[in-house]
């Protein structure tokens, strides 16, 4: 860690000891340390899935609904490979770390996650206190829709061959109509995606933002990339807007808008580094 990481671990944690709220965002980088892929470009992507790298098939192309109509066994491979991915993962320590932090403050905290893992909740986090904007891969929804209805999806076991990441029948259906269901997850080009729990999940993150009112706001953002700048763009504005402090954590793109701290590192070597300063 050079000298400027330092100074910038340094102030994020005088930042963090005077704060009253919490506000931790998140996005794919983060999982990195608990053993996720990085899917940052077609690379990393296609190491994770060399069927799909045959094909040419970057992320962008597969995380997109028209493959639940074109090749359902193709898609369902692919989020049924991810479902069983994020279930054997076991959060990586820095989300102890985070919780703590959490705990400590008087006005509370909230998780705003551009993640589908379920990985906060799996850490500890009250469910009651994350926004999921993108939705969750561990619950579903009819493809078609029939109707506005999304259900979970924890028992759910779908059978995938780790040669050419393609499902098995039978695939998940709708228990309404019959149809194909899918993960609710929000997608690129994604017309059919039923938002109603990640709403539910937004206006209480909202209510809480009232309720931390003009209380000191730490920001304390981790992996979020600009390729899918939904998580950056909301740290930013909230900073702007409540005159929080802003720490974005970011290995590759740590940089920040004027009077914010940026840190060149890992989610979990941060994490560590300011929690050790902390005490």
């Amino acid at each position: 860690m050079d000298h400027a990481t330092s100074r910038a671990v340094e102030t994020a944690a005088a930042a963090l000891a005077k704060a009253e709220a919490l506000l931790i965002t998140a996005g794919a980088g983060i999982g990195v340390d608990s053993g996720l892929p990085d899917f940052r470009g077609d690379e990393g992507f296609w190491k994770a899935y060399p069927p799909l790298a045959k094909l040419g098939i970057s992320f962008v192309d597969m995380a997109n609904p028209f493959w639940f109509g074109r090749d359902p066994e193709l898609a369902w491979g692919f989020y049924g490979h991810r479902l069983a991915l994020y279930r054997a993962t076991t959060p990586h320590p820095g989300f102890g770390i985070l919780r703590s932090w959490a705990a400590g403050m008087p006005r509370g905290s909230f998780v705003f996650t551009s993640n589908v893992d379920g990985q906060f909740q799996a850490a500890g986090f009250p469910k009651s206190s994350i926004l999921e904007c993108h939705g969750s891969i561990a619950h579903l929804q009819c493809t078609r829709p029939c109707r506005q209805e999304i259900w979970p999806g924890h028992e759910l076991e779908v059978a995938v061959d780790p040669e050419t990441f393609r499902a098995a029948p039978p695939l998940p259906s709708c228990p309404a109509c019959g149809a194909l269901a899918r993960p609710n997850v929000l997608m690129f080009n994604d017309w059919q995606w039923i938002p109603h729990r990640s709403s539910e999940q937004e206006r209480r993150f909202e209510t809480w933002l009232d309720e931390a009112g003009e209380g000191r706001l730490v920001i304390v953002e981790l992996g979020a990339g600009t390729g899918v700048p939904t998580v950056r763009l909301n740290s930013e504005r909230i900073a702007r807007s409540r005159r929080g402090t802003l720490i974005r954590i970011n290995l590759r793109e740590p940089q920040v808008p004027p009077n914010q701290i940026g840190i060149a590192c890992g989610a979990l070597e941060a994490l560590q580094k300011i929690d050790d300063l902390l005490g």
